[in-house]
């Protein structure tokens, strides 16, 4: 028995000298491609971080982030969740219909609050005497149409679009959730595939008085797109999904320029830099962006769009351009709302607030 005894400490401890070296060998990584997220780094050491503790709560997040082979043991405990203790979901995730989704049965109406009060504030200073022509969507979650389905908690989705409809009042609501089902979106990601959105785009045109219709080439990306779920779900088995795009004359000819720090820069409808990075969706409009204009030189009219939106709206916006002679696309979470006046004419000009769920619910981003 002593003879085991000793066996065993000797293994755990050339074990543990192993991971050791292996940890110190191989360096501390600064990001997680599969979880898209930084990592956290080795804390510094001093007096004050010791006696208060956060040294110790800090060392034990850097020391799960930088534990070797993460990615391996993260999806070994996955599927020993799923097939050895039959959970239906971990992580808050769940796969339903070739979906995976994340529960969310939490209302934060103090979140919706935030929203309202800063598109009041927008409507208020800028846009209410400029023109009539406001209008708001709320894009639905994915689990609108799976959660409740399969028997997971989830959001009362259509409660949800009632309230945000009577914390905006002066503007006028365009419902879409009709024309949306599951398939309309990634199995592993958040977002819509704008393949399937040509008839959202045409009807949200159309309640504003334009005409977005228009044939369209879809073109496939020869790049695997694993959505931000997939990572979460550290579960191999998952497939991933393929990101297809439209282009048309319209597309093609439109002028699209991007407003960030320093000079405006003329870019793309679709940035191929973007499909093969970390984030193939970002492609659509380059992805995070403050301020963009999208002008039709062969606009069949002199309309204008002004649309506040989240990355949703990154993928619709193209397929309005058929309908207008410009598009300024705003995004608070990456500019001020105070200076929108700045930058934006807003005089006869349509303007389109148009946000999704997830995003309203927790709607700190907004600036």
């Amino acid at each position: 028995m002593k003879f085991k005894n000793i066996i065993s400490v000797c293994v755990f401890g050339i074990f543990l000298f192993s991971m050791c070296a292996i940890c110190t060998l191989k360096g501390d990584a600064e990001y997680s491609e599969s979880e898209r997220r930084a990592l956290a780094q080795m804390p510094e050491i001093s007096v004050s971080s010791i006696t208060s503790g956060d040294f110790m709560k800090n060392f034990e997040s850097y020391t799960t982030d930088q534990f070797p082979a993460r990615d391996i043991f993260r999806s070994a405990k996955s599927m020993f969740a799923r097939f050895v203790l039959r959970r239906l979901e971990n992580n808050g995730l769940f796969i339903a219909d070739g979906h995976i989704s994340k529960i969310d049965e939490k209302e934060n109406e103090a979140m919706m609050d935030h929203a309202a009060n800063k598109f009041e504030n927008i409507y208020n200073s800028f846009i209410k005497d400029k023109t009539s022509n406001v209008y708001f969507t709320v894009v639905p979650d994915k689990n609108k149409f799976l959660a409740s389905k399969n028997g997971y908690p989830s959001l009362d989705y259509d409660s949800f679009e009632a309230k945000m409809k009577e914390k905006i009042p002066y503007m006028k609501y365009i419902g879409i959730s009709h024309l949306l089902s599951a398939d309309d979106y990634y199995n592993t990601d958040t977002h819509w595939k704008q393949e399937n959105i040509t008839d959202i785009a045409e009807f949200i045109a159309e309640s504003m008085g334009a005409d977005a219709r228009s044939e369209y080439k879809v073109n496939t990306l020869d790049n695997k797109f694993y959505g931000v779920y997939h990572s979460q779900a550290a579960l191999p088995f998952i497939k991933n999904d393929t990101i297809k795009y439209l282009t048309n004359e319209t597309i093609d000819n439109s002028v699209v320029t991007y407003y960030d720090t320093g000079m405006p820069k003329k870019g793309d409808m679709y940035n191929m830099k973007k499909a093969y990075s970390k984030d193939p969706y970002e492609m659509f409009l380059s992805g995070v962006a403050p301020l963009i204009t999208i002008e039709n030189p062969n606009a069949k009219n002199e309309k204008h769009l002004v649309m506040f939106r989240d990355s949703f709206g990154s993928s619709l916006a193209p397929l309005l351009a058929e309908g207008y002679s410009k598009i300024t696309i705003a995004d608070i979470r990456y500019m001020q709302s105070a200076l929108i006046g700045s930058f934006v004419d807003f005089k006869d000009a349509d303007v389109l607030f148009i946000y999704s769920t997830a995003l309203l619910n927790n709607s700190l981003a907004l600036n």
